[in-house]
C-alpha cells in the first residue's frame, strides 16, 4: 500500500523519473522494433501501431480506474482489489508522496509496466488478428488480468500479505503475458500456412536494435523497482546485465551445439529470456545468483521454445510463452533459492525457510496462471462471438499492414 513520508527525496525522484522513461522506452520503441522485426516484411506496420495504440489506451485506462484499483484503499475487499479512492489521480497534487518520491511519479511508473505487459501479448497472436479485437482485448485484459494481479502482488493484496517475491514482475507481467499469449496461440489458431510454410523474420538487425533497446530500457524496470536510488537499485541493475548476459550465452551455446551455428536470433532470444527471469529476483539475490539464473534461463527457455513449436507445433507467433511466461516461472520459483542469505541474497519474505519460500511462490505462480488463463480464455471467446478474432484468409495472405492500416512498410 501506499506509505506517505514528510520530506520527498531529489535523487530518488530522479532516478525514479529516469527509470520511467526507461520503462517506457522498452515499449517505445524496444519492443515495437524488436517484434516488428521478428515478424514477416508485410505486417511489420501493424505490429509498430498495435504498440503504439496500446500505450495510449493503457495510459488513459491507467488514468481512469486501472492505478486506483490496483494501488488503491481496496477496504474490506483490500485482499483481492484496490479501490476508486485514486480514480482519475483524485487526491494526487504535487505533494503527495508515496514513501520519498511524488505519488504522480509512483503512478506513472507503474503505467509504464501495465503498458509493456499487454504489448507483449501480442507476441502470442501476431499477424492474424483484428485491430479492433487488439484494443478491446488488451483493455479488457488490463482491467480484469493486469490490474488484480498487480494488487495482489504489489499494491497489498494477499499474495503480498503471504510473502510473494516479486521484484520487478516474474509474475505480475512475465507469467501473465506468457500465460495469455499460450492461451491466444491455442484459442486464435496457427496463421496459414504454419508450420509447412517458412516465416522467417524480415528484419534480423531491426530486431536486433529493438533488443538492445530492451536490455537498456530493462536497467529502469529492474533498478527502478528499489524506488529509491539506493543500494538495492545498484544492485538489480547489476544482477539485470549478468542475467541478460548468461541468457544469451547460454541460449547461443546450446544453439551452436545443437544445429551447429549460433545465430543473432537465438542471442538476442536468450538475453530477452535472461533478462526476464532475472526480473522477480533482481532486487533480493547477488551477482553469483544473477549468473546461474540467467544460464538456467538461456537452457530452460530454449528447450520450451523448441518443444511448444516443433513438437507441439504451437505458434505462439514470437514465442512470448516459452520466452517470458517459462522465465517468469523460473525466475520466480529461483527467487526462492537464490535470494538464500547464504547464497549472497537479502534473504527471504517467509522467514522459515528455503522450502517454506519456495512454496508460497510456487502458489502464486499457479493461482496467477489460473486466473489469468480463464480470463483471457473468456475474453478470446467473447470477442470471437461479437466481433470476430482474426482477418479475413485474403487479408492474412494480403499482410495487415494494407489489409487493416492502408499502408507498406517498405515499398513494393
Amino acid at each position: 500500500m501506499i506509505v506517505n513520508a514528510a520530506v520527498q527525496n531529489g535523487a530518488d525522484t530522479a532516478w525514479m523519473l529516469t527509470s520511467t522513461a526507461l520503462v517506457l522506452f522498452m515499449t517505445l520503441p524496444g519492443l515495437a522494433l524488436f517484434y516488428s522485426g521478428l515478424v514477416r516484411g508485410k505486417n511489420s506496420l501493424s505490429i509498430l501501431v498495435q504498440c503504439f495504440a496500446i500505450t495510449g489506451l493503457v495510459s488513459m485506462l491507467w488514468f481512469a480506474v486501472g492505478y486506483s484499483l490496483a494501488f488503491g484503499n481496496g477496504g474490506g475487499a483490500q485482499d483481492f482489489i484496490g479501490g476508486l479512492d485514486r480514480a482519475l489521480f483524485s487526491g494526487m497534487g504535487r505533494d503527495s508522496l508515496t514513501g520519498s518520491i511524488p505519488e504522480t511519479l509512483f503512478a506513472m511508473f507503474q503505467m509504464t509496466f501495465a503498458i509493456i505487459t499487454p504489448a507483449l501479448v501480442i507476441g502470442g497472436y501476431a499477424e492474424r488478428v483484428r485491430f479492433s479485437v487488439v484494443l478491446w482485448f488488451s483493455a479488457l485484459w488490463l482491467l480484469l488480468v493486469y490490474v488484480p494481479v498487480a494488487h495482489w502482488v504489489w499494491g497489498g493484496g494477499w499474495m503480498a500479505r503471504l510473502g510473494v517475491m516479486d521484484f520487478a514482475g516474474g509474475i505480475v507481467v512475465h507469467v501473465n503475458a506468457g500465460m495469455a499469449a499460450l492461451v491466444c496461440a491455442l484459442v486464435i489458431g496457427r496463421r496459414r500456412g504454419f508450420p509447412h510454410v517458412a516465416m522467417a523474420p524480415h528484419s534480423l538487425p531491426l530486431a536486433a536494435c529493438g533488443a538492445g533497446l530492451l536490455w537498456v530500457g530493462w536497467f529502469g524496470f529492474n533498478g527502478g523497482s528499489a524506488l529509491a536510488a539506493n543500494g538495492t537499485a545498484t544492485m538489480a541493475v547489476l544482477t539485470t546485465h549478468l542475467g541478460a548476459s548468461a541468457g544469451a550465452f547460454a541460449w547461443m551455446l546450446v544453439e551452436w551445439k545443437r544445429y551447429g551455428k549460433p545465430s543473432l536470433l537465438g542471442v538476442i532470444t536468450g538475453m530477452v529470456a535472461g533478462l526476464g527471469t532475472i526480473t522477480p529476483a533482481s532486487g533480493f539475490v547477488g551477482p553469483a545468483g544473477a549468473l546461474a539464473i540467467g544460464f538456467i534461463a538461456g537452457i530452460v527457455c530454449f528447450s520450451a521454445t523448441q518443444f511448444l513449436k516443433r513438437v507441439l507445433h504451437l505458434d505462439d507467433s514470437l514465442d512470448v510463452s516459452p520466452v517470458h511466461g517459462v522465465g517468469g516461472v523460473v525466475g520466480s520459483l529461483l527467487t526462492g533459492v537464490f535470494a538464500a542469505v547464504s547464497l549472497g541474497g537479502s534473504g527471504f519474505t517467509v522467514q522459515k525457510s528455503m522450502l517454506a519460500q519456495l512454496g508460497v511462490q510456487a502458489l502464486g505462480i499457479g493461482v496467477t496462471m489460473l486466473w489469468c488463463g480463464f480470463i483471457t480464455w473468456l475474453l478470446l471467446k467473447l470477442l470471437d462471438a461479437t466481433l470476430g478474432l482474426r482477418v479475413s484468409e485474403e487479408s492474412e495472405s494480403e499482410g495487415l499492414d494494407l489489409a487493416s492500416h492502408g499502408e507498406r512498410g517498405y515499398s513494393p
